[in-house]
């Protein structure tokens, strides 16, 4: 990479560790804002649900309309939503009032993940790809370590709304290295946002779609609920706990700069293995519970595991699209984290439903079905992928 395209690649890490910071420190200041505004933790807890529906369904949308504009000043303005957005959440004394400004927020931050995605894509050369988005995905796993844990402490030594003028501190920062670092040639892709949802109905996009929903669901299955598993199954003391997701945090971001080697490599061959894997690593839980070392060695791999697949599904969905439906390119940037953040919200439901209906530890044999699922669609994929090539080449398969 030359200096700017560098350059570019620290901006776009940082933009997406902003943008985690802001989306996820909500998570350690829910008690915070229940008391203060005078709500039930569970009404709260619906700020964090309703950020996720909203990223996921208004992304798509919203990145298909905003794709026929240039990059620079697009981003730009979406990044000064982002401030404003944050500091209204800063500001806000009721309810009504938080959680409008986390839908708007939820609303940008998704586009502007599109948009990174697309940028880095455009900009650097396709043998470099998968390491520079797999970096970019960093950012977010950088937040959980480093800037929620941040941003929850800022929150409870100076009150919930603190945290959001942190964030949005953090978001003019973003902005003026934003101002520089990308690049003002982009334009953008003059296509109709009939022609552009259309890639959402290519069934091999469709597929495609589930499989980092299935990957991050398993995972969610069980890590909606690490905290009870640490408690009530590996006996961990309280004050370990946070020790422990700090360190899935760390060995999250190994996983991230993983998943940029696969991706160079012919990801998605690859991934069909790794989810087997990870299906092993989460239903290995249920044996290794009984031993506080084996139990943390399995929540470990489960880190290292857990976003093996991001660069390579990005540059998947950028890659079909290509292919099929070339002015959809920025929408087809967004469809990682959308599925990211579907996959939450499964994986936390099925979850949920598990611990209510069984016990606690089946969360771990849950998760590693939903994880052998994820392998199933991804050696379809992988089928179709071969069957396209053998097609356009009108070579017979022996």
């Amino acid at each position: 990479m030359n200096k700017h395209q560098k350059l570019l690649t620290i901006n776009l890490f940082v933009l997406t560790f902003v943008l985690g910071t802001s989306e996820f420190v909500i998570v350690g200041l829910l008690t915070e804002v229940s008391t203060d505004l005078n709500i039930a933790i569970s009404t709260a807890g619906t700020l964090v649900s309703a950020f996720a529906i909203t990223f996921a369904l208004a992304t798509p949308i919203l990145t298909a309309i905003f794709s026929r504009f240039s990059k620079y000043p697009l981003m730009l303005t979406l990044i000064a939503v982002f401030i404003a957005g944050n500091i209204m959440t800063a500001l806000s004394g009721s309810y009504a009032l938080l959680l409008v400004s986390r839908m708007i927020t939820a609303v940008v931050t998704g586009v502007l993940i599109a948009l990174a995605m697309a940028v880095a894509s455009e900009t650097v050369a396709a043998d470099q790809r998968g390491t520079v988005i797999s970096i970019i995905f960093t950012g977010f796993t950088i937040a959980s370590v480093i800037g929620v844990p941040l941003g929850t402490y800022i929150g409870q030594w100076g009150g919930w709304h603190m945290a959001f003028w942190f964030t949005a501190l953090l978001g003019i920062v973003s902005l003026i290295a934003s101002s520089a670092a990308i690049p003002r040639g982009i334009k953008g892709s003059r296509s109709s946002l009939r022609k552009q949802i259309g890639l959402l109905t290519n069934s091999r996009i469709g597929i495609a779609f589930f499989i980092p929903a299935l990957s991050i669901g398993a995972t969610y299955t069980v890590y909606t609920y690490l905290t009870p598993l640490l408690q009530e199954a590996l006996s961990v003391p309280d004050p370990y706990i946070s020790l422990v997701f700090l360190l899935f945090g760390i060995m999250s971001v190994f996983s991230t700069l993983i998943g940029g080697k696969l991706a160079a490599r012919n990801g998605i061959q690859k991934l069909r293995y790794v989810f087997l894997i990870q299906a092993g690593i989460l239903a290995s839980i249920y044996v290794s519970h009984n031993s506080v070392i084996t139990g943390l060695i399995s929540i470990s791999l489960i880190a290292l595991v857990v976003y093996t697949m991001n660069a390579t599904m990005q540059l998947y969905f950028i890659d079909l699209a290509h292919k099929h439906y070339p002015a959809a390119k920025d929408l087809a940037s967004s469809l990682t984290p959308v599925s990211v953040n579907v996959g939450i919200a499964l994986g936390s439901s099925l979850g949920g439903f598990v611990t209510t209906n069984m016990k606690l530890i089946d969360v771990s044999w849950s998760g590693g079905i939903v994880a052998m699922a994820a392998s199933i669609l991804t050696f379809i994929s992988c089928r179709l992928d071969r069957k396209a090539w053998f097609s356009k080449n009108k070579v017979f398969p022996s």
